[in-house]
């Protein structure tokens, strides 16, 4: 694991040199470029739009970010060992369609909730299993599982959507309320994961090897950490992550859709890589991607409310993540010299 710029920008007398250190030492620091990038979002969006800082659209924002959060969270994992998944979304669908459809044919809450979080888990695992046991490269891996898992979750539905009704499952989205603003437990459980897998990342062997694995993994081998098992587990986790998304999914819009979340994949890489995690692995940080989250979110959010169509919103997200990686990779070739 590659340890973090602590030097200050160079001083040098030609001009543009030091805005440029500057601004390579700022976005080298974790969390500094996205926290800035944050801001500037939010600054725009209060002045060009009358209801953005109201109260109950805050609320609002922090509500929508649960879902592409957790997602981002299990994506920052699978990117940090210079992977990738986008079969996340289509993952949690499977896995709302697992908790819901039985529900709504009399079973138990309480065990279709457990068979969705099992049915994502093992589709994670399926995964990891093909990128770490055959080698197969994790694009094509999970492009092909995006492609499969969308098909059987309407098969599996025959292409209708359930609505939900169980306390159980509908848990994440109640909350407590200051005022007008609601807090739900979802928002809650998405900053405790930030949390847990914060210190996990930082304060753990499996985060060292996960970091070792992502930046230069031949290396990593000789020094005797298992590679293949490292990537297995990190699928793994991801897969369970995917799993509580999909229960989460359901404190902010009570129904069971196999067209739902249709993006998510792209969403969830763009809170990563914005957050400051690089695609080509072993470098980034949980904080980051939980601010990328709050980017997206925000950006979703401010868009809506000054009237740009979706379709618009979307080529904001695509050239957001094409932005990110070409200074990511700037930023590597500079520290290269």
């Amino acid at each position: 694991m590659r340890s973090p710029v602590t030097t200050s920008p160079a001083d040098d007398s030609e001009p543009g040199t030091a805005l440029r250190d500057t601004l390579r030492y700022a976005l080298r620091t974790p969390a500094i470029g996205p926290l800035v990038a944050l801001a500037i979002a939010v600054l725009v969006f209060s002045v060009t739009t009358d209801t953005f800082l109201t109260p109950e659209n805050l609320s609002l924002v922090l509500q929508q970010s649960i879902v592409i959060g957790t997602l981002a969270l299990g994506q920052s994992l699978i990117i940090l060992t210079a992977g990738i998944d986008l079969s996340n979304g289509a993952i949690a669908v499977l896995g709302t369609l697992a908790m819901a459809k039985p529900v709504f044919e009399g079973s138990s809450p309480a065990a279709a909730l457990l068979v969705g979080l099992a049915v994502a888990t093992c589709l994670g695992l399926v995964n990891g299993l093909l990128v770490a046991r055959l080698d197969l490269p994790p694009f094509i891996v999970t492009l092909g599982a995006l492609t499969v898992i969308y098909a059987v979750s309407r098969l599996y539905s025959q292409s209708r959507s359930y609505p939900v009704t169980s306390g159980l499952l509908l848990f994440w989205g109640n909350g407590v309320h200051l005022g007008s603003v609601l807090i739900t437990w979802g928002t809650f459980l998405l900053v405790g994961l930030f949390a847990f897998f914060w210190y996990v990342l930082g304060k753990t062997a499996w985060g060292r090897h996960i970091y070792a694995v992502g930046n230069a993994p031949e290396s990593a081998r000789l020094t005797g950490i298992s590679v293949r098992r490292t990537v297995l587990s990190v699928y793994l986790t991801a897969g369970l992550l995917y799993g509580i998304a999909a229960w989460q999914s359901f404190g902010r819009i009570p129904n069971a859709d196999p067209n739902s979340y249709q993006t998510a994949n792209l969403e969830s890489i763009t809170a990563v890589v914005i957050g400051g995690t690089s695609l080509f692995g072993g470098r980034g940080s949980i904080a980051g991607t939980l601010i990328g989250t709050l980017i997206v979110t925000v950006l979703r959010s401010g868009l809506t409310q000054a009237g740009v169509d979706s379709l618009y919103q979307d080529v904001a997200t695509g050239t957001l993540v094409v932005v990110a990686v070409g200074v990511d990779k700037v930023l590597r070739k500079g520290s290269a010299h």
